[in-house]
């Protein structure tokens, strides 16, 4: 047999450690090309490609000083171009190469600024002052609906304020003043990352365009560090002090450390819009100030899990091949619930979930009179909890998007509802209504608290409907009207499957991808299903219970009514069923991602609800290759 060393024109991949179930896994760090002017307290905009830096603290020889310079990187070199207006260090940035914002400021020892610029890709023009003149704070969004938060002015700030393009009017304060934050997004789905109170922090907020909300907090307290990215995507890497070069990644729920970069820095800038792809690093002190610049890649093969992916491991220095993948993860049984139910919703991970409403039939340990329509429970890995009912009577909720610590649910009953409720952890809040009513529990959602979409519904509507954290908009279709569907993704890149409609009312195999601006049919299921579970994304996905084939709510004479299939989606096709879950229900709720989610509750056959919990999770191990 060959040696891997003789197959010529072989590339193997090289990664700093063997976690390959994260979608940052494989990425990494490599050098770009320097800035012209090494400075620290820089600040960037724009993206990997199209990079902007701008302000700053200049080099070390001759004596540091004020810049106005303004640099643009082609994704290979750095040029000088047009000066702001006035020299500055410590600024908010925000927008693309082409039309950014520079905002506040320092421009001399105990001088503050509130002064707005905007560049128009060869020249800044001055525009309206910030309400609060401040530096060391963070921006966002883009050069028409810009944010600033926190900051110095000189004491610590907790202040936000959006730009319309002309103008900055107050937002809601931060709900902890800090300054030297990473900060990225849009002006009405932004995070606000650590930073100094004056202690280096681990605070994350989002913003959804009207109020700050804490959420899971990054791994590592620091100051002076970088990001990039949205609120379901991103990157933050570099603080201190002292210098780090940890990176961590944000997939909208949790942060995962991932590769650190090769310069250890602090007060540098960061750009880039999609960081699970490209972001870029550049400047900082790092001892001295520098200009080094480092690109962030991750290979789209690493997205994935994939059996028997060849790589290099430069943390242990071995060559590797990856011996697991999705379809080996297992479901574990987990602590039963409190209350049998059916159609209810769930969302969270193996070790942190909330399951909320539902309906039941009458089945140990219910009687006839209990009800399980408000009912929250909260899963900490072993039991579940009673925790704060909902406000509403959903009786068959089925869609759930978000954490156990910040989640959103859509209600429906025997007859149409809108209702929409938000969970913060210890407490349902009513949310805005939908704008279009739907009946039972045949919608899907999928998203954050602040940004998640509902699809679908009954009667078989192919309506979908965006939450912005603030109101919901209808936009595309579907190519085909279902209900009792699934969804797994984001807003802006999601799938949508199986379900039914008058021509498959025993369940459709169609599955439809999102990319933000509309729907198209890709690879179907292998079987028709409804009333089934989602867990993952848009690229890994894994669905199993539901009704089977020829069934749709009573007993089936032809098969059984509900299923045990699971199946696995690449995000090129599905698995073939393989019927070997734990238990067989329908209408058991689910969520988390494709390497670790949570299955609950349902109805089996004969009609008896259940409490049965199982926990799924994927052993990401890898074989050291030592030989040929």
């Amino acid at each position: 047999m060959a040696k891997y060393s003789d197959i010529k024109g072989f590339t193997v991949q090289t990664l700093s450690t063997d976690t390959v179930a994260s979608q940052f896994a494989g990425g990494s760090w490599a050098s770009g090309g320097d800035l012209n002017t090494a400075r620290s307290a820089i600040t960037g905009a724009g993206t990997q490609t199209a990079g902007l830096g701008f302000g700053g603290y200049g080099p070390d020889s001759p004596p540091p000083g004020y810049e106005s310079l303004t640099e643009e990187y082609n994704g290979t070199s750095w040029s000088e171009n047009g000066d702001m207006n006035a020299a500055k260090l410590s600024l908010g940035g925000a927008g693309p190469q082409t039309a950014a914002l520079a905002i506040g400021g320092q421009t001399a020892p105990g001088a503050v600024t509130g002064a707005t610029e905007k560049y128009d890709g060869s020249s800044w023009t001055e525009t309206g002052d910030l309400s609060t003149a401040r530096y060391q704070l963070s921006g966002a969004g883009t050069q028409t609906a810009g944010l600033a938060f926190g900051g110095a002015t000189p004491s610590v700030s907790n202040s936000t304020e959006e730009f319309g393009g002309s103008t900055w009017t107050s937002g809601n304060n931060l709900n902890t003043a800090r300054r030297y934050m990473a900060g990225f997004g849009i002006q009405t789905a932004a995070l606000a990352v650590a930073g100094a109170e004056p202690s280096n922090s681990t605070l994350v907020e989002q913003y959804n365009g009207s109020s700050w909300t804490e959420i899971a907090e990054v791994n590592t307290a620091r100051r002076e560090l970088s990001g990039s990215g949205t609120t379901t995507s991103g990157l933050v890497f570099a603080g201190g002090p002292p210098a780090t070069g940890k990176t961590e990644a944000w997939d909208g729920t949790s942060w995962t450390e991932v590769a650190d970069l090769g310069t250890a820095r602090y007060r540098g800038a960061g750009a880039g819009p999609a960081p699970s792809e490209a972001s870029l690093a550049f400047g900082g002190t790092a001892g001295g100030r520098v200009g080094n610049t480092e690109e962030w890649t991750a290979p789209a093969t690493f997205n994935q899990i994939t059996l028997g992916q060849l790589y290099y491991n430069s943390t242990s220095n071995t060559f590797k091949e990856t011996v697991k993948s999705i379809p080996s993860g297992t479901f574990a049984s987990g602590g039963a619930l409190n209350r049998s139910r059916y159609t209810t919703g769930v969302c969270g991970v193996s070790t942190a979930a909330i399951c909320a409403g539902g309906d039941f039939y009458v089945g140990p340990p219910n009687s006839p009179s209990d009800r399980s329509n408000v009912l929250t429970e909260s899963y900490d890995g072993t039991s579940w909890t009673e925790v704060g009912d909902m406000n509403n009577d959903i009786q068959g909720v089925f869609s759930m998007a978000g954490s156990q610590s910040a989640g959103i649910t859509n209600g429906a009953s025997d007859s149409p509802k809108t209702y929409i409720e938000t969970w913060n952890g210890s407490a349902w809040s009513n949310a805005p209504d939908l704008n279009t009513s739907k009946q039972e529990r045949c919608q899907a959602a999928q998203g954050s608290s602040t940004a998640s979409l509902i699809v679908g519904g009954h009667p078989t509507v192919a309506i979908v409907e965006q939450f912005d954290g603030s109101s919901w908009t209808e936009i595309a279709d579907l190519n085909t009207g279902r209900a009792g569907g699934r969804n797994a993704g984001t807003t802006s890149a999601q799938i949508f499957f199986g379900g039914y409609n008058p021509s498959a009312p025993n369940g459709d195999a169609k599955n439809e991808s999102w990319n933000g601006t509309s729907w198209t049919e890709v690879g179907d299921l292998p079987v028709g299903r409804h009333n089934h579970t989602g867990l993952g994304g848009q690229t890994q996905c894994v669905t199993t219970q539901g009704n089977g084939p020829n069934s749709l709510g009573a007993p089936n004479p032809t098969g059984p009514n509900s299923s045990k299939a699971i199946n696995f989606w690449d995000g090129t096709s599905w698995s073939s069923d393989a019927d070997d879950a734990p238990y067989k229900a329908r209408g058991a709720g689910g969520g988390g991602s494709a390497t670790d989610g949570i299955v609950c509750g349902g109805i089996s056959d004969p009609n008896f609800t259940l409490t049965t919990t199982i926990e799924w999770t994927v052993d990401a191990s890898n074989k050291t290759i030592t030989s040929s």
